[in-house]
């Protein structure tokens, strides 16, 4: 076999394959091995008729479409190695000559990594939010703790804005009572925003025993995005009240014996979030500066493809759960068509750079992955996903979505390693030291898997056997 590539851009190429005829054999012989066992002709057992005989019967066309086929991925597979291509998706093959006892001739179109150049990125500077923690928001935290631990009792009186209210509901579509639209003994906090909109001034006022009706967009449902005709029934009021923010209070809520050890410790959970925070920040300012840096041309099929999975992804994943469809999401963004696609191609060719370039630096820097750190990932998808670790590991195995993981964890170090060489200063022009290396690897990992996400399935998808 001899073949020969072309550079058709530097994201394609175009592999031209002449195979000597006897190259064919076992694929001929397997051909009329296949067809022996799939036909039948009278004075012959089955899986005994003579190669003559299968030529004259049947034709020796399909025999040689049998035998091309089925040796198209090898040459296609040999072809490629010896190029040392990196070859992306599915390749277009066209049988250019096919000679009977002579030769093969084919080619084969396929987008392939571009070459990526990655320049001394120790000079990337960027800026992050300071860690500051005020007494505000320490005493916000404790607020909202101390909302936790609230008690209510019934009171005979209109009810107001924080009460909690128990109701029954009813909704309406263009006159007729939803079958999924009628509810009872719904316990709801006035001004908490976890209903209707519209419910808060419809109960506000109402004692128990009063009814109203409002006009409302349903949010879940048989009839998600529609407006709905709800009648409400206030069948109790009753009063939230606080505990005393003191000593016993800490001793109720937390392990602490004193207001002013909760206090010191709220603030220093605060402080690690905004630390985390600042980490993530500084993950996603660096990198935006090394795609910056580095030239990275986008297969224009692989693109295409990326853009049709996130699509997808979303109208059938994400919205449906929410009920909602792609119009009525873009109506409540604010967002045209146009707008949502321009978007959506934007997110897709960040996400395919981010992981060229990321992959280029995984080889260039030799990281490898062990098998703690994909443990250790493994555990914090499951918990993301909703699923025990267990569950979770064996979806991933039977799917074959072991490499894929393990390119997460490889770009994460690889983008820790950038963050590393990087200098990071806060918005009051301190150097922020991110030294905590495990800590930093992990949240890198989350941050390039939330910038490519889908583009695994399609820069990495197991190939089809190419046919004629």
């Amino acid at each position: 076999m001899k073949s020969a590539v072309e550079n058709l851009n530097p994201t394609r190429v175009r592999l031209t394959v002449e195979v000597p005829f006897e190259e064919l054999k076992d694929s001929l012989d397997a051909a009329y091995k296949k067809i022996n066992q799939q036909v039948t002709v009278k004075g012959f057992r089955k899986g005994k008729i003579p190669a003559r005989v299968i030529d004259q019967r049947f034709g020796r066309g399909a025999v040689l479409e049998e035998a091309v086929n089925d040796a198209l991925p090898k040459f296609y597979t040999e072809a490629v190695n010896e190029a040392e291509l990196n070859v992306l998706g599915q390749p277009e093959v066209d049988i250019t000559e096919l000679k009977d006892g002579e030769t093969l001739n084919f080619t084969a179109e396929v987008d392939v990594r571009p070459t990526i150049e990655i320049p001394d990125y120790s000079g990337i500077e960027v800026e992050v939010d300071a860690v500051e923690v005020a007494d505000e928001d320490v005493e916000k935290a404790v607020e909202e703790l101390r909302e936790r631990f609230a008690s209510t009792s019934p009171v005979e009186r209109a009810a107001q804005d924080g009460d909690v209210v128990t109701i029954d509901l009813e909704a309406k579509v263009d006159g007729e009572v939803l079958e999924d639209g009628v509810a009872s003994d719904v316990s709801y906090t006035i001004g908490s925003g976890e209903l209707l909109d519209g419910i808060d001034e419809a109960v506000k006022g109402l004692e128990a025993g009063g009814e109203a009706t409002f006009a409302s967009e349903l949010k879940g449902g048989s009839a998600a995005g529609k407006e709905a005709e709800v009648t409400v029934k206030v069948t109790q009021v009753a009063a939230r009240e606080l505990p005393e923010l003191d000593d016993d209070f800490a001793q109720l809520a937390s392990e602490f014996d004193t207001l002013d050890e909760l206090k010191a410790d709220s603030r220093k959970r605060l402080e690690n979030m905004k630390q985390y925070d600042q980490a993530t920040q500084a993950q996603e300012r660096v990198l935006e500066k090394l795609l910056e840096l580095v030239e990275v041309p986008v297969p224009e099929k692989l693109l295409e493809d990326e853009i049709n999975t996130r699509k997808h992804n979303l109208e059938h994943h994400q919205l449906g759960q929410m009920g909602l469809d792609l119009e009525k999401y873009l109506e409540i963004q604010g967002k045209t068509v146009e707008e949502f696609d321009a978007e959506t191609k934007e997110a897709a060719v960040k996400g395919i750079k981010t992981q060229f370039v990321l992959d280029e630096l995984v080889n260039k820097e030799k990281l490898n992955v062990n098998q703690e750190e994909l443990t250790e990932h493994l555990m914090r998808r499951a918990a993301s996903s909703g699923m025990s670790p267990d569950q979770f590991a064996q979806a991933v195995v039977e799917g074959g979505q072991v490499p894929m993981l393990v390119g997460e964890v490889a770009r994460g170090k690889a983008l820790a390693v950038v963050v590393e060489a990087a200098t990071v200063k806060d918005t009051n022009g301190e150097v922020v030291d991110l030294d905590d290396e495990e800590d930093e690897t992990e949240s890198a990992t989350e941050a390039v898997a939330e910038v490519t996400d889908g583009d695994e399935a399609s820069t990495e998808a197991p190939e089809e056997k190419p046919e004629a």
